[in-house]
């Protein structure tokens, strides 16, 4: 049986500063045998490296960081929750993978943008983060090799798709591999400790659309500026006290703000989802998790009924879709395309059958990628 800490209430009436240093003594101890093991683990991940150099095998594999991050959460017996194991691996497997190569990863920067934070949590922070100007840039950088991978985002909870990203996956010959979700919170942060005297707030037309309400109520006569980026604005308001900014509590540390306000957002469970682009060549298709996301862009003849007649294969064939967008082709024909998100992996036969189908009636068709969804 294991030797479990006795707690303060069943031992003996001893002093409560002794059983504190006991305890601590014991955890010091635990955590000298955590590093020895995360020590043997980064062997391993060195070994797994040699081995991988012999077919040029790719550093990153996201479907099977997936299936560690799994197993351990389905074999968990407490008293650490489920949802705390991933954060925690993904931080080890960033550094043991960092061990055999150190991977750039470019975002919508600068430093302190919820897109940095999307790349750590995702990543880890044993990466080289680059950040980048716009969304563009991500995109440029990582098609051209100056990035391995680049974190974009694509959705809000509140205001919907962000427009430049599907346009330019539309573009580009980049692949999906990746998603990551975050709860984003937006505080007003400001040079001064308080409200008065912020003539204008500055943010990515995104935030203040998602600030808006509490903006009339509290800031009414203030101007909103869009900037390229919360961090920005954060930047901005560093240097002017009549400026002040939207952005998270990450950006007030790194550009020594105050946070006047916290959770200024108008909605309380605002999210945005982020997805990870790579080069198509520069990594395997990824392998089944069972909770896989197929990414697809269609269009379709301009008909009565051809975009019902999408619907339908998906129907057929038991194939659950979890988003669907339009954007303009801009062929300046009024012509549309369709974001569409499956659930599900073409390795399983009715996802296959329903893409074959879809393929068939549809004027163009691109699979954007097939990834491991952010359920952790």
């Amino acid at each position: 049986m294991a030797d479990h800490p006795r707690t303060p209430a069943h031992d003996n009436g001893r002093p409560v500063d002794e059983q504190l240093a006991d305890l601590r003594t014991r955890i010091d101890t635990v955590d000298q045998q955590l590093l020895a093991l995360l020590n043997q683990r980064a062997q391993l991940a060195q070994a797994v490296g040699e081995v991988k150099k012999i077919d040029s095998s790719p550093v990153f594999r996201p479907d099977r960081e997936a299936q560690v991050i799994d197993g351990l959460k389905a074999g968990n017996s407490g008293p650490i929750r489920s949802d705390s194991i991933a954060p925690i691996w993904r931080e080890i497997m960033s550094a043991c993978r960092s061990l055999e190569a150190r991977l750039r990863v470019a975002f919508l920067g600068p430093v302190g943008t919820f897109s940095e934070q999307a790349a750590l949590d995702y990543f880890g922070s044993s990466v080289d983060a680059m950040a980048c100007p716009s969304i563009d840039e991500v995109f440029r950088a990582t098609v051209t090799g100056s990035a391995n991978f680049g974190v974009v985002p694509v959705e809000n909870s509140t205001e919907g798709v962000v427009a430049r990203s599907l346009d330019l996956l539309l573009q580009s010959p980049l692949t999906i591999i990746g998603e990551t979700s975050l709860l984003v919170t937006h505080n007003l942060l400001s040079k001064k400790p308080q409200r008065e005297g912020i003539k204008i707030v500055c943010a990515h037309p995104q935030a203040l659309a998602q600030c808006q309400g509490w903006l009339s109520q509290n800031l009414p006569d203030a101007e909103r500026r869009p900037v390229s980026s919360n961090a920005e604005g954060a930047r901005l308001a560093s240097q002017d006290d009549s400026i002040a900014a939207l952005a998270s509590a990450r950006a007030a540390s790194q550009y020594g703000l105050h946070v006047v306000q916290t959770a200024v957002q108008d909605e309380a469970l605002n999210r945005t989802r982020f997805v990870v682009v790579t080069q198509t060549d520069k990594i395997p298709p990824a392998a089944p998790t069972g909770h896989d996301c197929t990414s697809l862009i269609v269009s379709v003849s301009n008909r009565p009924g051809a975009v019902h007649d999408l619907l339908a294969p998906l129907k057929r064939h038991g194939v659950s879709m979890t988003r669907f967008e339009s954007r303009p082709a801009r062929s300046g024909q009024w012509e549309y395309v369709f974001y569409m998100d499956l659930a599900g992996h073409p390795a399983q036969d009715n996802v296959a059958a329903a893409m074959d189908e879809l393929r068939a009636q549809c004027l163009f068709f691109k699979v954007l990628g097939t990834y491991p969804l952010d359920v952790h």
